[in-house]
């Protein structure tokens, strides 16, 4: 069967787009013909993937997304025997992979009231109901609990139509014992000491990952602790209001950003802490890569993945609603019980289970199910 992909932008280093990824490698190995059709696509393209990139100029986003939607709708209808399978929310799709979370939860609790009034709120409260409200069809592929309960909130009627997958971590990430030897040679190439505490974050789109807050924690820090710390920031994104915001607190000299990247797992390896409180998340990969690897996590429990920290007892969730106050008092208490607390071994015992790794499989399975019951 032919399978149409839509997804606004592909690069290598955002979770979303991994998992799109993965998902399409699945489907040309199980025989389908893949169209993918995106507004940039910055990478390799594998045999097998036919990609389009629509001819939109526009840069504001709204009215490119719009003029995306627009353009894409009239392709297909060229073609009657295409699945449609998106990857960002928007009308007429058959299968909706819920790789955000509920544009309605944050708009409502997360926003001022003069938020409703703006062309932004009316254009993604559009197209979050073209798939969510009660009279659509689309099957939505959800990542954790925390997403089921907030469009079920939401939009009363479309439970049925919620199914979760389980993780999509990529088998060569599951670890057996941790490398220290890869952990020193990295730290080598960072000019760190071998006894400086390495604050991990990993993560495209600075704001949302909550870097203020993970800045404002570290020079929260006691003086000892502090002096002997490390904050390194790994992801796609403008750093610079960050470091800004690192001098202005002090912590200039003990905080380094770095481009993405894919040796990631030398990272997971050389550090002592995943530092990760993001805002709003649906899943958060980063924090069961680090989990699987024996490091250990400390998060929001506004991150999807957040249930599975807790489930290992890999490390500490902070409460929701969010107090930057808590997570300086996690930061340092962590820190404090590193070489006590069970943290690493219990993720390393976590990583074993084979469910981690089935995304792309059960993804693919459904579809292949969804294409059984159309035909």
């Amino acid at each position: 069967m032919h399978l149409s992909f839509l997804i606004y932008s592909y690069f290598p280093f955002g979770g979303l787009q991994r998992d799109f990824f993965r998902v399409v490698t699945e489907c040309i190995l199980r025989g389908h013909k893949i169209t993918v059709y995106t507004l940039s696509w910055d990478g390799d393209i594998p045999n097998g993937i036919n990609v389009i990139l629509v001819p939109v100029t526009t840069q504001k986003r709204i009215k490119r997304n719009e003029a995306y939607t627009k353009w894409v709708q009239s392709a297909l209808k060229q073609r009657d025997d295409s699945v449609v399978i998106g990857f960002n929310k928007m009308p007429f799709l058959d299968i909706y992979f819920a790789a955000d979370p509920c544009f309605m939860e944050k708009a409502i609790e997360q926003r001022g009231l003069y938020y409703k009034f703006t062309s932004r709120y009316k254009h993604f409260k559009e197209y979050e109901e073209a798939v969510f409200a009660v009279s659509r069809l689309t099957e939505v592929l959800i990542l954790s609990p925390r997403q089921r309960t907030a469009f079920e909130k939401y939009y009363p009627g479309c439970e049925f139509r919620l199914h979760q997958v389980p993780p999509g971590i990529s088998a060569d990430r599951r670890v057996d014992t941790i490398d220290k030897g890869m952990g020193t040679q990295l730290r080598t190439e960072l000019g760190l000491a071998l006894n400086t505490k390495l604050l991990l974050q990993v993560g495209s789109g600075f704001r949302v990952k909550g870097v203020d807050r993970a800045l404002r924690a570290m020079a929260a820090l006691p003086k000892p602790q502090l002096e002997n710390c490390h904050y390194l920031l790994i992801g796609q994104d403008n750093p610079d209001r960050y470091l800004r915001l690192a001098k202005k607190l002090g912590i200039a000299e003990q905080f380094t950003v770095l481009p993405g990247r894919d040796d990631i797992p030398r990272f997971l390896a050389a550090a002592d802490l995943l530092l990760h409180p993001a805002y709003s998340e649906s899943a958060g990969y980063v924090l069961l890569e680090a989990t699987i690897a024996g490091l250990p996590v400390l998060t929001t429990s506004t991150c999807g993945y957040a249930f599975h920290i807790e489930h290992a007892e890999s490390g500490l969730v902070c409460n929701d609603p969010f107090e930057q106050a808590q997570l300086n008092s996690y930061l340092a208490q962590m820190l404090g019980d590193l070489d006590t607390a069970d943290w690493s071994k219990n993720g390393l015992e976590y990583g074993k289970q084979d469910e981690l790794y089935s995304q792309a499989s059960a993804v693919a399975s459904f579809i292949d199910e969804y294409l059984a019951r159309k035909a």
